[in-house]
């Protein structure tokens, strides 16, 4: 075996050392990089402003004549930690199937409220924001002279695209805006229909009603409602407890099918679920009077089947008991009839034997 002299041992631990410094050194440079790139967060944010930046408003919430123009200001704010180019303009509202308030996607041209907003006669203002730095935006709000009246909702949208790989993500946060233009307003909401049905479950007494019914806003207010659903029976009694919700605001013109759930209501054969509506406008939003109470009921049949059939059971039982009784009581009087004629006839054979006897 050949074995290497001390000092050549010494030299090549240097030049090892010498060659592994660079490497160690690009190491360090990349892991850095990599912790640089993770924590470089992007975010936005926008809302209701004053001249120097928010003004603790949540929505943005105007009444005005048709043809009247109205100025206000939007804040839009870097919240993250790179350089952010936002475009900001109008969009229209309109309420999803579930309810939720949403606003058309960045592309789509609004053609109602959305489209009365205007930064400094543009539909869309651009502002480019260093982190944690923040923007003033004035705009105005212009009623069109044919107008119609009541609610307009729109909001105003803070967007931040950007490429990410092949895929353009756009970041976006919005603020309500509602217009209420002058005139008649006929605040209303309406029951279209009304369904239900009881689950047959493990308890032959009681079970859950789930009742289902189609919202509209025929009127042109924006509403919001409170929500009762119960369930009667024989003679109005109260078949169960009674369910309690919120429905989240309807823009003038929505429809929404809206499913409750009543539990543990007694399967008294007739039931009749009911639904209230109590309608109310939204807490920032100016209240329009002549709320009218909605109810809308149906019928429901809920036999107890498990307990039908117990009972069917009982009283098939309860039957065939009987008429086994007067079977067997039949065939016992039938057998003791049988006997006393037996009985006759040996007599009569016995008296006929010692007649001929005593001949």
């Amino acid at each position: 075996m050949t074995a290497l002299l001390p000092s050549t041992t010494t030299a090549l631990r240097r030049w090892a050392r010498v060659l592994m410094a660079p490497a160690v050194v690009f190491a360090l440079l990349a892991s850095t990089a990599v912790a640089q790139a993770e924590d470089e967060t992007v975010g936005i944010a926008g809302g209701p402003a004053n001249e120097t930046g928010p003004d603790g408003r949540s929505r943005f919430s105007y009444s005005a004549d048709p043809g009247q123009t109205v100025a206000d200001r939007f804040v839009v704010r870097n919240t993250g930690t790179t350089e952010q180019t936002v475009t900001v303009f109008g969009s229209d509202a309109y309420n999803t199937n579930d309810g939720a308030f949403a606003l058309l996607e960045t592309g789509d041209q609004p053609v109602d409220a959305g489209s009365w907003v205007t930064f400094a006669g543009a539909p869309s203002a651009e502002a480019t924001l260093a982190p944690g730095a923040q923007q003033v935006l004035d705009f105005t709000v212009t009623v069109p002279a044919d107008a119609t009246p009541g609610d307009h909702a729109a909001g105003i949208v803070v967007s931040a695209q950007a490429a990410e790989g092949q895929v353009v993500v756009d970041r976006r946060v919005a603020t309500r805006l509602y217009v209420r233009v002058s005139g008649p307003l006929s605040p209303a909401l309406t029951i279209s229909s009304i369904a239900a049905s009881q689950t047959q479950g493990w308890n032959p007494f009681s079970g859950p009603v789930d009742i289902t019914v189609t919202v509209q806003n025929t009127g042109n207010v924006a509403l919001a409602a409170d929500v009762s659903a119960s369930v009667t029976s024989w003679f109005g009694m109260a078949a169960g407890s009674t369910a309690h919700e919120e429905l989240p605001e309807l823009l003038p013109g929505t429809t929404r099918e809206v499913a409750f759930r009543v539990p543990s209501v007694a399967r008294w054969g007739y039931l009749k679920p009911v639904v209230q509506l109590d309608p109310k406008a939204s807490t920032d939003a100016t209240a329009p009077g002549g709320l009218q109470q909605v109810v809308r009921d149906t019928s429901l049949v809920a036999v107890p089947w498990v307990l039908l059939g117990l009972v069917v059971v009982v009283v098939g039982f309860v039957l065939g008991a009987r008429w086994r009784r007067r079977y067997l009581t039949r065939q016992a009087e039938a057998w003791a009839e049988h006997t006393r004629e037996e009985a006759r006839r040996e007599a009569q054979a016995g008296t006929s034997a010692g007649a001929e006897v005593a001949g």
